[in-house]
């Protein structure tokens, strides 16, 4: 069996109301899958779940073949499962290279070897000048680079990225794209994109799932995505317009 990270049947319900509905997802290593929705679809409440921020009322996270159970998200960190959030969450008081060296603490490196891992992964992801700058103090996208280089902290297995290219000019999400398609060429972790840019999750994405409603309505190669009329009513009233450019 190959290595991958899987939801499975996993429902959540927040008093009554069911964000997550028996959803089945894979995310394989050295693949881009990618993830998309309209608004309030259920995306980042299924990122949640399969990093411990959520704990599901139904159904399982597996990891390379073991059920996770309910570990807390530093224990699934440790096992190799990063993210980013739509938010950034920098320590925003701590210069860029800090907020990677604690990240390095945090997954068990002495504070020396932290630091030197920190400036490396910097270098790496192209953003070794804005090592002395202070966090808070970044625009949005380089914040979203900053957050990846800290995901990436450690060589995990897995790598979820919450809508990493929100408010990217299309020569930032470019850029953006060959990153993560070198993230899977030298890394070799699995990526899952979640994405309101939904050119660049056709671009680069081997294999796409679609949500709607807490459900998987669809889920194929960015070619039957693109032909799908499911997809399409789906979005129709949210971005039918710009979809229907895409698709």
């Amino acid at each position: 069996m190959s290595p991958t990270l899987t939801a499975d049947s996993v429902s959540v319900s927040f008093e009554g109301l069911r964000a997550l509905s028996k959803v089945n997802l894979d995310v394989p290593r050295s693949r881009i899958t990618g993830l998309i929705g309209p608004n309030g679809a259920g995306k980042t409440t299924l990122v949640n779940v399969l990093t411990g921020f959520q704990v599901p009322s139904e159904g399982h996270v597996i990891l390379d073949g073991e059920r996770l159970g309910c570990l807390p998200p530093h224990k699934i960190r440790r096992r190799g499962v990063a993210r980013t959030f739509q938010s950034g969450r920098l320590f925003s008081d701590l210069s860029v290279l800090d907020n990677l060296e604690v990240t390095g603490i945090g997954l068990g490196l002495q504070r020396k070897e932290a630091a030197s891992r920190a400036a490396e992964m910097l270098e790496w992801v192209g953003i070794a000048h804005l090592a002395e700058r202070t966090a808070g103090g970044l625009p949005y996208t380089d914040e979203r680079r900053v957050a990846i280089g800290r995901a990436l902290m450690m060589e995990p297995h897995y790598l979820l990225l919450d809508e990493p290219a929100a408010g990217m000019s299309a020569e930032e999400a470019a850029q953006l794209a060959s990153l993560i398609k070198r993230i899977i060429a030298e890394k070799k972790c699995g990526v899952l994109l979640i994405e309101h840019n939904i050119g660049l999750v056709l671009n680069i994405c081997d294999d796409i799932h679609v949500l709607d409603s807490g459900e998987i309505i669809d889920c194929g190669s960015p070619a039957a995505i693109k032909a799908s009329e499911k997809v399409r009513h789906a979005y129709m009233g949210t971005q039918a317009d710009a979809v229907g450019e895409i698709l």
